[in-house]
């Protein structure tokens, strides 16, 4: 079987939406009823330090945030991405997580798109934008990791914050910041041949400390993009950082850089 037989996704129709993932640490389904006793308690969630609505920016700013992170997470792995109707824009059940007796507003997706909904939108379209200009993000041949001697490349290699290799050793429970590097070279559909894809790299940050992370060499290139930053709502301008340069990855984010040939 084929990467595209994997359905990767983190809400569905049942359990939280996105937005009620990052707000709710309990479900609240006081409307339908049944005193509590319907749906799941395992929600897999945390409410960013306060349980539901609030005004807080601090916390806005952080559910803001963790949506990007898993919806990026989602939509630049390998296999078939599946979104819930709503997330894209942020839409919320009021922690209702097993809404299927109200036809009503907690049940409806209202199209009147918030100025946060409308962002949340633009960055899940540049998402998409990304996937389908990148077949790397999408290859027949899941990753190993392995050596090809031939070509002397593995199509995937994971990378500490100081730029080098992972090791064995270095996966820890401590190790929270790492990157991935996928390199565009390798046999891309299992045909004998060198692969023509562009060089990615995703990093992750699963601390809610700031890292520096180390942009590594590849293929002789002298330069890394920067084409997202979920710290961002969107990445505004030609962000270009020189191969060996440091960035700072804030706590909680994830970032995607594209690998620059020589004389871009």
């Amino acid at each position: 079987r084929r990467p595209v037989a994997s359905i990767n996704f983190v809400t569905c129709h049942d359990g939280f939406t996105l937005t009620d993932l990052v707000s709710y640490n309990n479900k609240h389904n006081e409307a339908n009823g049944e005193g509590g006793a319907d749906g799941s308690d395992d929600n897999r969630s945390w409410n960013c330090g306060v349980e539901g609505e609030t005004e807080d920016r601090n916390v806005l700013a952080l559910r803001a945030r963790q949506q990007r992170n898993f919806l990026a997470t989602v939509l630049l792995s390998q296999g078939t991405p599946m979104l819930l109707a709503g997330d894209e824009f942020g839409r919320t059940q009021r922690g209702n997580n097993n809404a299927y007796c109200q036809d009503n507003e907690i049940s409806w997706l209202d199209w009147n798109l918030s100025q946060q909904g409308a962002s949340l939108q633009q960055f899940v379209r540049t998402l998409t934008e990304l996937r389908a200009k990148f077949p790397i993000l999408r290859r027949r041949r899941y990753l190993t990791g392995h050596f090809d001697e031939e070509f002397h490349v593995k199509d995937v290699t994971w990378i500490k914050p100081s730029g080098e290799e992972m090791q064995q050793a270095d996966w820890t429970p401590e190790s929270r910041c790492f990157g991935m590097l996928m390199d565009g070279r390798s046999q891309a559909q299992g045909l004998h041949e060198r692969g023509t894809d562009a060089t990615l790299l995703i990093v992750f940050n699963s601390h809610h400390e700031q890292a520096d992370i180390v942009l590594p060499p590849c293929n002789g290139a002298r330069a890394w993009r920067l084409l997202v930053d979920t710290l961002l709502d969107r990445v505004t301008g030609t962000r270009d950082f020189h191969v060996g340069e440091h960035y700072d990855i804030s706590g909680r984010s994830l970032l995607l850089f594209e690998l620059l040939p020589d004389g871009t």
